[in-house]
């Protein structure tokens, strides 16, 4: 947006400078037919002049002729370098017209760029919401199931209910216990010939 505004900053500038070359160049041409109405009205007050005068105001009439035909010279001079300074404007102010739409075209892609990572992150997050609430579910579930486990584990007879937070390791020693005790009480009556 930044390199935009500079470029059609450039562009107002290059622009102001060729509306004022043409005025200048305008100017000139005005100029130059002031000078060549100057040259007519010579000839016409010359054909109008006396025999007398007439070698005396030839005279005056060419050093006139050249020197306007000097600043004719001059001017169309001028002329020439402002129409190719208006060339060359001209040519300025397309390019920075042609780089303003390609910097806007650019723009326009990361804008587009821009809103599908917007997309992609707002579906993330929801990804992210729903995991979250699955896991507080099984974590839920996972300390219930814990529970039952550890109040069934220290609730059987001959068990001494925990002082402290149990660790998975204690409750695992103290269920493991319980089987082989039970394992035990089964091969005591197996041999005793009980079912």
């Amino acid at each position: 947006t930044g390199t935009i505004a500079s470029l059609q900053r450039q562009l107002e500038i290059q622009e102001s400078q060729l509306r004022r070359t043409k005025a200048e160049k305008e100017m000139l041409q005005r100029k130059l037919r002031e000078q060549e109405n100057q040259l007519q009205a010579m000839a016409t007050k010359f054909c109008s002049l006396t025999e007398e005068k007439h070698e005396e105001v030839m005279v005056t009439i060419e050093k006139e002729n050249h020197r306007l035909q000097q600043v004719v010279t001059e001017q169309e001079s001028k002329l020439d370098k402002q129409n190719k300074l208006i060339s060359e404007l001209q040519g300025t102010v397309k390019q920075l017209q042609a780089e303003i739409l390609t910097n806007r075209s650019h723009i326009y892609k990361q804008q587009r760029d821009q809103e599908a990572i917007q997309r992609e992150a707002e579906m993330l997050q929801h990804r992210e919401l729903q995991t979250r609430v699955a896991l507080e579910c099984v974590t839920s579930r996972f300390e219930r199931y814990r529970s039952k486990i550890l109040q069934a584990t220290f609730s059987t007879a001959g068990s001494k209910p925990p002082q402290a937070e149990v660790t998975d390791e204690e409750v695992l020693e103290a269920m493991q216990k319980i089987i082989n005790q039970r394992l035990e009480f089964y091969q005591m009556l197996k041999q005793k010939g009980i079912k």
